[in-house]
């Protein structure tokens, strides 16, 4: 027997993704993407059961990131 490492899965490129989808996109934990989500900061839609984010949301988050760390980068200088 090997010890395969197992590869990484890639995540289609698509309007919605679901949670798992979302936390490979964004490197973060389940539960931390639903506190996210609870705060307001990553939009979310449902879909029947289904928490779905759409990829817009996923963009505006990451730029959300972006701006709070120039903030903060500003701030320190």
């Amino acid at each position: 027997m090997t010890n395969a490492v197992p590869m990484p899965v890639a995540v289609p490129e698509r309007h919605l993704y679901r949670i798992t989808e979302a936390m490979r996109l964004l490197s973060m934990s389940r539960s931390f993407i639903y506190e996210q989500i609870r705060a307001g900061r990553l939009r979310s839609v449902k879909q029947g059961r289904a928490r779905l984010i759409p990829a817009t949301a996923i963009q505006e988050y990451v730029q959300l990131l972006i701006n709070e760390s120039e903030v903060s980068l500003d701030e320190t200088a």
